[in-house]
C-alpha cells in the first residue's frame, strides 16, 4: 500500500514569503449594475468577498490535504470592477515568515471570494463565469522572486521589486573581507561584492574594498590605514566572527572601538535566528572608533545578506546620523 506524506520542510530556514494571485468572475450587465449599487437581496458581494477571501486563504489547509498550515502575518483582498466587461477581478496577497511558500493560501483566498461573489450573485444572475485564476508572483525561498510572464499590474511590481530607499547617500563606506583562501586567490570574493552592491543600491558612496587574510595584524593596519586616509563614515567587515580557532574580527575590532554598541551585534543574532537557530553561534559586533561607524559581519554570502536586511533601512542610518552629532 502507498505510504502518503505532507513534504518535510523541517530543515528549511524560515524566510519572508509572499505571493498574490487573482481570478475574475464575469456577471453581465444587470447583475453588475445591482452589485455596483449594492441592492442584491444577500447585501453586498465585494465587501463580503473581502472577508471571505481571507478566511479562505486561512484555511487553504483544510481544503487541500498535503498543503502545511501555516502562521500568516497579512491577507488582503483587493478588488477591481470593470464597468466595461462587466467584471470583477480579485486579487490576494499573503505574507508570512515561514519554511513554504504561500502561493496555494493566496490561490485559496482568490477563490473563496469569487464564489462569495458567485453565491450573492446567483439569483439574479445564473450565468456567471469564473475566468483566469492564477498565480501572479511569488517572493522568497529557495527559488526567489517569480513573476507572471505575462506580466503584472504596476502595484504588484513595486511589491516583488521595491525601490530602495538611498538611506546611505553621501555616506562612504569602506568593505573589508577576511579570508584567508579568498586572500589568495582560491574563490572568489562574493560576500564582499554582495556587500559592496548592497550598501551602493542604498545609496552609500564605496570608497574602497579588500580582500585580507584571518590575522589580527593586517585587519588592524589596515582600518588604522583607512581611517587615516579617507575618514569614511562606515568600515564593514564580513568574515571571522564565528568560532574557529582564526576567527579573530570581534577581538581585533573591539581592541579598537572607542564605544561598543552591544545592539548591533544582538539585532544581527536575534534577526538571524529567525532563519537558522546557528545564527547564535556568531559573535558580529559593531561600535565606533572616533565618528566611524564599524560593522562585522559573517563571512557567508547569504548571512550577509540576512545581516544587512536586519540592519537596512533603519538601524544603520540611525547610528551614522548620531556618530555625526546629528540631533536625535
Amino acid at each position: 500500500m502507498n505510504a502518503f506524506s505532507m513534504i518535510n520542510v523541517g530543515e528549511k530556514p524560515v524566510t519572508k514569503r509572499v505571493a498574490i494571485a487573482c481570478g475574475t468572475i464575469t456577471v453581465g450587465p444587470a447583475a453588475y449594475v445591482r452589485i455596483n449599487d449594492r441592492s442584491l437581496p444577500k447585501g453586498d458581494p465585494l465587501t463580503l468577498c473581502q472577508l471571505a477571501g481571507i478566511q479562505g486563504a486561512k484555511a487553504a489547509s483544510q481544503t487541500m490535504i498535503l498543503c502545511h498550515p501555516l502562521p500568516l502575518d497579512h491577507v488582503s483582498i483587493k478588488v477591481e470592477p470593470n464597468p466595461r466587461t462587466y467584471q470583477i477581478t480579485v486579487f490576494c496577497t499573503v505574507i508570512t515568515h515561514s519554511r513554504t511558500g504561500v502561493e496555494m493560501e493566496a490561490l485559496a483566498g482568490v477563490n473563496a471570494a469569487l464564489l462569495n461573489i458567485w453565491d450573492i450573485t446567483k439569483m439574479v444572475e445564473p450565468g456567471l463565469e469564473l475566468t483566469n485564476i492564477c498565480l501572479l508572483a511569488k517572493m522568497g525561498g529557495k527559488s526567489g522572486t517569480w513573476v507572471h510572464p505575462l506580466g503584472v499590474p504596476n502595484w504588484i511590481s513595486q511589491i516583488v521589486n521595491p525601490s530602495v530607499p538611498l538611506v546611505l547617500s553621501e555616506r562612504d563606506v569602506f568593505v573589508i573581507t577576511l579570508s584567508d583562501r579568498a586572500s589568495r586567490g582560491e574563490y572568489d570574493d562574493t560576500s564582499g561584492t554582495l556587500l559592496g552592491d548592497t550598501l551602493q543600491r542604498y545609496g552609500a558612496t564605496l570608497i574602497g574594498r579588500e580582500v585580507i587574510a584571518d590575522e589580527p595584524e593586517k585587519l588592524r593596519a589596515l582600518i588604522v590605514e583607512v581611517l587615516a586616509r579617507s575618514s569614511p563614515d562606515l568600515i564593514v567587515c564580513t568574515g571571522g566572527t564565528g568560532v574557529a580557532e582564526r576567527d579573530v574580527t570581534p577581538e581585533t575590532l573591539a581592541a579598537l572601538f572607542d564605544r561598543e554598541i552591544p545592539g548591533i551585534g544582538e539585532r544581527l543574532r536575534s534577526d538571524g535566528a529567525r532563519y537558522t537557530p546557528l545564527s547564535w553561534s556568531s559573535r558580529a559586533i559593531g561600535g565606533l572608533i572616533g565618528k566611524t561607524l564599524v560593522v562585522a559581519l559573517p563571512g557567508n554570502p547569504k548571512a550577509v545578506a540576512e545581516g544587512l536586511s536586519a540592519l537596512l533601512p533603519d538601524l544603520l542610518p540611525h547610528l551614522l546620523r548620531i556618530a555625526k552629532g546629528a540631533p536625535k
